[in-house]
């Protein structure tokens, strides 16, 4: 009596579903795909397509890391459009912005409506927002050149192009690393698998800005070449935008993820923390249900209806199946001290990080005094040695993540229950958090040394700085989603990574803010250049400019690293519940 309680009282369920609800699709067609099928034209199927999505994805990762070359035009918004520091960093936090608060949003659309629309969406949103910004840059330049009265008109738009441009790189970033995420989940180099798309992310910042230093730069009275043509380069990042976008609607795929979807569920039965998926088991065992009591008992409709009944009705229950699984873990997670410890760890250190990025090319200017006759380095330089190094240590973390930390077999997230499917171990371990802690410690290294003032009127000593916090910073972003692989699965990554990359956002504004306050204070006590047309002093030189905010930003790193400690071995820790890390 109980069962058919239960089944006639689910049975509706199904039925009275609006399409709506229902209207989720597995990501793509390949979803049904499987590698592991015994049919080797379909298992040959399931390789090639996991691989023109893997390079799909690291295509499109190399696209959205033209974000981080902000300080190769940054300064020239001050230069040239005389934009104050403040609107300078308004500018750029507002892109910060637009890049990670909606991430969470696009993160649930990625895990449940799949990789491709965000692709799409995001050569809509980037490619529109860099060709409006172009726009704009040449309207301010021509109004401060033909002294226009009331000119910076172009400062509100040109906030609204920024988030236009932030958001859709999200997209393009996010469904970038969920297709590796969920695509190669399995594996003993899973780690590297998921960090390709984000090592290429940062690669992408010094292959950008050495081919717009090179190709698209403007030329000087004497025929040297001269800054960036900010003009043509936004134009040119907006069609790479719509192109990548588009290749990347059709190509990225997850491959395989009905099996995914029920592997995970019965993971979670088996460690008892999904007491209530007994209902759809039942549901599978017996066809269905609802399809046999009205269809199926019909002895003369036709047989092809009867299939046609049969698998709309297995759709919609694995999209509900899905939906319900990605729901019910998205509240284990939001549930879990410890990810807002590591939420916390994650925003004190790469805030900093983010406002270095967005400042370098002022930072730089701040160095080298206006009376002397040394010409400070050039921005792009120094972008591109942040982007190499940070690009090498983002592949050397997630190696030694995966040949020297243990491992749990199983993709799914990790329960702490003794049933849980076996680790794998290594002789020697290292666990992911001790290699997130070292990276902290290297990037706050770099932030120490500007701290400190060695740099000051010795700009060549500048690459130490900009080393030491593309390796911190770039290990610190590619191991953060490997540890949320690690602990809370894959099926649900894009949700739950889109949450903790949620708090840069935050601390990129804060950072962004304190910087400008900073940097504008130590106008008043620096030799300044007068800003011609306006008789407004916008440049800064000297210690003043900087050694405060840096001094806040190695402590804030220190503090952000022993926050994953506190998550790590703190009282009801990862380590206390049995969580392999």
């Amino acid at each position: 009596m109980a069962d058919e309680s239960t089944e006639s009282s689910d049975a509706p369920l199904l039925r009275t579903l609006s399409p709506t609800a229902l209207s989720s699709p597995l990501s793509s067609s390949a979803s049904s795909i499987s590698d592991a099928t015994p049919n080797p034209k379909r298992r040959r199927r399931a390789l090639a397509l996991r691989s023109v999505a893997f390079i799909a994805s690291i295509v499109g990762a190399l696209g959205a890391g033209s974000v981080t070359v902000f300080s190769l035009y940054g300064h020239l918004f001050q230069s040239r459009l005389h934009y104050s520091q403040f609107q300078i960093n308004g500018i750029a936090s507002t892109m910060n912005i637009a890049m990670y608060l909606p991430v969470p949003i696009i993160g649930y659309m990625c895990d449940r409506f799949g990789p491709g629309l965000l692709s799409f969406v995001s050569a809509v949103l980037a490619g529109g927002g860099y060709t409006l910004a172009a726009t704009l840059y040449r309207k301010g330049v021509q109004e401060v050149e033909g002294h226009a009265a009331g000119h910076r008109t172009t400062f509100a738009p040109m906030l609204l192009a920024f988030v236009a441009i932030g958001t859709g790189t999200a997209c393009l970033y996010l469904a970038s690393i969920t297709t590796c995420a969920k695509n190669f989940g399995k594996g003993k180099y899973r780690g590297l698998m998921l960090v390709a798309p984000i090592a290429a992310f940062g690669l992408s910042g010094m292959i950008i800005s050495q081919a717009a230093s090179r190709l698209l730069y403007e030329t000087q009275p004497d025929g040297t070449k001269g800054d960036v043509n900010v003009f043509r380069f936004f134009l040119f990042i907006a069609i790479l935008f719509i192109v990548i976008g588009i290749i990347g609607t059709f190509a990225l795929q997850i491959v395989d993820e009905k099996d995914l979807i029920d592997e995970a569920v019965e993971e979670l039965e088996r460690s008892g923390l999904l007491e209530s998926s007994e209902v759809f088991r039942r549901r599978a065992d017996r066809g269905y249900g609802t399809i046999q009591s009205t269809s199926i008992g019909d002895e003369n409709e036709d047989s092809d209806a009867r299939d046609t009944l049969r698998d709309n009705e297995s759709d919609m229950y694995a999209k509900l199946k899905k939906a319900w699984l990605l729901n019910a873990e998205t509240r284990t997670f939001l549930a879990d001290p410890t990810m807002w410890l590591f939420a916390l760890s994650f925003w004190l250190i790469i805030g900093p990080g983010e406002s270095f990025i967005n400042n370098l090319g002022t930072v730089i200017g701040t160095l080298t005094s206006p009376n002397t006759y040394s010409k400070p380095p050039s921005a792009a330089t120094h972008v591109s040695i942040m982007a190499t190094v940070s690009t090498v240590a983002r592949v050397v973390v997630a190696s030694l993540s995966d040949l020297l930390s243990p491992t749990p077999e199983s993709q799914h997230i990790q329960t702490g229950n003794p049933h849980s499917l076996p680790v794998l171990r290594r002789k020697l371990q290292i666990s992911r958090v001790v290699l997130y802690v070292v990276s902290a410690l290297v990037f706050s290294g770099g932030s120490l040394v500007l701290a400190s003032g060695v740099v000051q009127e010795h700009a060549g000593r500048f690459w130490i700085v900009s080393s030491l916090i593309g390796a911190g910073y770039g290990a610190v972003f590619s191991l953060t989603p490997i540890i949320i692989t690690m602990i809370w699965g894959v099926e649900n990554f894009g949700t739950n990574f889109g949450i903790i990359a949620l708090t840069p956002a935050l601390g990129s504004v804060i950072w962004g803010i304190i910087y400008s306050a900073v940097y504008q204070a130590g106008v008043r006590n620096s030799v300044s250049l007068e800003d011609e047309g306006t008789g407004e002093d916008v440049f800064c030189y000297g210690k003043q400019c900087y050694v405060p905010t840096f001094w806040a930003m190695t402590v804030s790193i220190w503090i952000g690293a022993s926050m994953i400690v506190w998550a790590w071995k703190g009282k009801n820790g990862w380590s206390s519940r049995g969580i392999v890390i």
